[in-house]
């Protein structure tokens, strides 16, 4: 079969950016105080919480998993398209991989040591990859059983990664996301389900420490249901809404999931008091600060340009060569056409 080198770009779903930004909104707010932590570096482990009911109970284990379910389905939506430009699409997914393990150590030793794009990469690498040769049947059940080795055993955020990124996998081959926002009772009807299995989960979280998988647990039940939600929303006159809040910021997640480790630090060093001793409050208050301006910067360079910057230098480095980065020029109402 012939492999066009240049095919039109696949159009993108809009939920899934949407989903992004809204994941990308609640990570930062777990992470503004393992950020700006003031003793001996810590890493953030995405079954402990800061002891804030607030946090534990809406916050903590609920956004990861969707971050790393959306990067399975990223995945899976890049094995394609690069399988319709190339005859060896898996070696331009190892290099994007390999690619964001070089950020994501860059990360991890100049500004932080919670750092999770390594671990997605070597995630991607070790399990993604193989997986990409297997029957989707079987990747299915391989996302089930890591995730069921992720909540009772507390085997750690690699193993639920692998678990999530086969979910993204699997669900892209099945046809599922292709349809994501085609339907509203489908989503409505797991809502319900999510929410009513979250609820025993979320109740064993807070009150029943011996339980050492409830986090986990609930943080996955809780995670569905947000995502439920935010699609059952977008087949709502909200859509147009959330559309502007939140995929801008989900379309510049690279970009602004790097660029907030920065931007914590610096408050970190301006804002009176400990890091360590912020109520919530004032957690949320600097979230909401970084996240303003990161959704101002994102929706104004989006106008002009097709991706944010580190996605465009990502995809360079992904393809090897440069891809276009500025939108082309709308001509102005009452201008005349250009002719050749």
């Amino acid at each position: 079969m012939a492999h066009s080198q240049t095919p039109a770009a696949r159009e993108r779903i809009a939920a899934l950016d949407v989903i992004r930004g809204f994941a990308l909104c609640g990570i930062l707010v777990a992470n503004v105080i393992p950020i700006a932590h003031t003793g001996p570096p810590q890493a953030v482990d995405p079954g402990s919480g800061n002891g804030n009911p607030l946090q534990d109970l809406f916050v903590d284990h609920r956004f990861f998993p969707i971050f790393a379910f959306l990067f399975g389905v990223g995945f899976a939506l890049l094995l394609d398209s690069a399988g319709n430009r190339t005859p060896r699409p898996r070696l331009v997914l190892l290099r994007r991989l390999a690619v964001l393990l070089v950020a994501g150590l860059a990360h991890f030793f100049l500004l932080w040591q919670g750092d999770i794009l390594s671990t997605y990469a070597v995630v991607g690498i070790v399990v993604l990859l193989p997986a990409s040769w297997l029957p989707r049947w079987l990747t299915g059940c391989l996302s089930g059983a890591f995730l069921v080795a992720a909540v009772l055993l507390s085997d750690g955020r690699f193993t639920l990664v692998a678990a999530l990124f086969l979910l993204g996998l699997t669900l892209v081959r099945y046809g599922v996301i292709a349809r994501i926002e085609d339907s509203t009772g489908v989503p409505a009807l797991l809502l319900l389900v999510f929410t009513v299995l979250a609820v025993p989960a979320v109740w064993l979280q807070l009150n029943v420490s011996s339980f050492t998988f409830s986090s986990s647990l609930a943080g996955l039940l809780t995670a569905g249901a947000y995502v439920c939600g935010l699609l059952v929303l977008l087949r709502t006159p909200l859509q147009g809404a959330l559309r502007t809040l939140f995929a801008p910021l989900g379309r510049m997640a690279l970009t602004n999931y790097l660029t907030a480790t920065v931007l914590v630090l610096v408050l970190s060093r301006v804002i009176p008091g400990r890091p360590d001793d912020w109520p919530f409050g004032k957690v949320l208050l600097v979230a909401v600060a970084i996240l303003a301006t990161q959704w101002l910067w994102s929706t104004l360079w989006l106008r002009h340009f097709r991706f944010g910057p580190l996605e465009w230098l990502w995809r360079w480095a992904t393809w090897l060569r440069r891809p276009p980065l500025q939108l082309p020029a709308v001509p102005r109402r009452g201008a005349p056409a250009r002719t050749p």
